[in-house]
């Protein structure tokens, strides 16, 4: 008796086609993505389009032409202004860094674990207020009759000079992106293999080669984050640079701020920085991307 075989059976209706899997995310991302086309892609855009027009001012009709504003932005002058922006930015960063390792070993390894998040959020506090007070607070500080060299002059010290120097915008720099190092060297602190630590104690490593050859290698996708983070900020940061630097520490954010609101009015050159300042912070963003440590960012 032959047995007849079931008929093919057809697929489920209750299944959802490829194309209608794509509905939902596609919905869910539509909000932000054309927040990010409206406000980031097409200013974008814009922009290059007017770094490409020589000397345009407010009013005039917008004509690309070249790249003259781009080789302007390499003259002598303005190279020397990049160069120190990169400078200043490459200095607050190792400063950040140097202090905000041991900040962060010491949270994350020796302090008790029932007290690291009162630390962490002391240690954030200054973030909750205005950038602007924070920086004027240190004009206070370093002004020729303020806080430092009143107390230096009850020691017999000669005052210091720091005021409008590249010193002070370094220290007001370093002073508002530490915290940022700090929590994302934390982040990457906290999963450290102290096992390995004791083993390495154990075999008779002095200390310092336990910290170069266990703790830093561990750390490292933490430091690279961080790092990272603290420079896209400070190349871009216009408040430290404007208030405590003085016209001895142009930067390229106060350049471009020039461009389009001082008296120079040189909307094309403006753009031309800006690019070059986007491509710049691009590039360590994806840096940050492909070397950094993840987990970090999610903490």
């Amino acid at each position: 008796m032959a047995v007849s075989s079931p008929p093919p059976t057809s697929p489920s209706s209750s299944e959802p086609r490829p194309q209608a899997r794509w509905l939902g995310p596609l919905a869910l991302l539509a909000p932000s993505g054309l927040w990010l086309l409206l406000l980031l892609v097409l200013p974008t855009l814009v922009i290059f389009q007017l770094s490409l027009v020589p000397n345009i001012r407010p009013g005039d009709v917008v004509n690309p032409s070249g790249l003259d504003n781009y080789w302007l932005a390499f003259n002598s002058t303005n190279l020397t202004v990049i160069v120190r922006s990169l400078s200043l930015a490459l200095g607050t960063t190792a400063v950040c860094l140097l202090l905000g390792f041991p900040v962060a070993y010491w949270i994350a390894i020796l302090a008790p674990r029932s007290r690291r998040n009162l630390l962490l959020l002391g240690f954030i506090l200054p973030l909750w207020t205005s950038s602007l007070l924070r920086t004027y607070a240190w004009i206070t500080i370093l002004r020729p009759t303020g806080v430092l060299n009143t107390f230096l002059g009850t020691f017999g010290l000669p005052p210091l000079e720091l005021l409008n120097t590249s010193a002070a915008v370094t220290i007001g720099m370093s002073y508002s992106f530490l915290p940022y190092m700090v929590l994302i060297l934390y982040s990457s602190l906290e999963k450290l293999d102290t096992q390995l630590l004791e083993a390495s104690a154990d075999l008779g490593a002095p200390p310092l080669q336990t910290f170069l050859k266990i703790t830093v290698p561990q750390a490292l996708p933490g430091i690279a984050a961080g790092s990272l983070l603290v420079f896209i900020s400070s190349l871009g940061d216009f408040i430290d640079p404007e208030l405590l630097g003085g016209a001895s520490s142009m930067t390229a954010a106060r350049l471009i701020y020039n461009q389009f609101l001082g008296q120079t009015q040189n909307w094309g050159f403006g753009s031309a920085l800006s690019t070059i300042l986007i491509l710049a912070v691009s590039i360590a963003i994806a840096l940050l991307l492909k070397y950094g440590d993840r987990d970090a960012y999610r903490s």
